[in-house]
């Protein structure tokens, strides 16, 4: 870790009551939505089997607070040779920066779709939460090979627990460039509290039953 990380970190750090508040917050409504949650992610798992062939758990490696290397959970929604396939694709990447993303992946599965819409793919990341590797709100965790492109002061993303939800994802991630999206995940990180947090949280509900603003 260098220095310019060291400092900036310094920088940004809160309240140990603001970070104990929010990591009792995460294990108490992480644990009590994962028992809530678990009959739908069932149904959701059966469904992936029958649509077709693979695991019904997607893992990947992803950039956490610091710079920690760990694994993210999500329900799969693509084939299983999905990253073979990316080969074929970069050339049609939607997406500015080091991410990809195109409107209509041909790799995403017919219960993909829905699931990628509404979402519901990325519940399985609560056990992430619940093991301290993400937070309920913070910026979204990207991968190494992503990191490893980023100028120096988009870094500082990395001094908080990445989220399942932060600015990117109820204002319109889809239409949102890749610095923009960079500056949106400094903010949070410069502005974050306990209201805030509520507030994206509500803001992700809302998405979550129909609203389509980060569809």
């Amino acid at each position: 870790m260098d220095i310019h990380f060291i400092q900036r970190s310094k920088k940004y750090r809160k309240s140990f009551i603001y970070e104990f508040i929010k990591r009792t917050i995460d294990i108490v409504v992480s644990l009590l939505a994962l028992i809530f949650l678990f009959p739908l992610m069932v149904v959701i798992m059966i469904l992936i089997k029958i649509d077709s062939k693979g695991p019904v758990l997607f893992s990947q490696n992803r950039v956490g607070k610091n710079g920690k290397i760990f694994r993210m959970y999500k329900f799969r929604s693509m084939v299983t040779n999905a990253e073979d396939l990316l080969k074929e694709l970069k050339n049609k990447n939607e997406m500015t920066g080091p991410m990809f993303k195109i409107k209509h992946d041909p790799r995403v599965t017919k219960v993909g779709r829905f699931i990628r819409k509404t979402s519901l793919d990325e519940l399985p990341q609560l056990i992430n939460v619940l093991k301290g590797d993400m937070s309920l709100v913070g910026p979204r965790p990207n991968l190494p090979r992503e990191v490893r492109e980023f100028d120096k002061w988009m870094l500082d993303k990395l001094v908080v627990r990445p989220g399942l939800t932060c600015f990117w994802q109820v204002m319109g991630r889809n239409s949102i460039g890749f610095v923009q999206w960079m500056n949106l995940d400094i903010e949070y990180v410069e502005k974050r509290n306990l209201k805030l947090d509520m507030i994206l949280i509500l803001k992700t509900v809302k998405v979550f039953f129909g609203d389509n603003t980060a569809s």
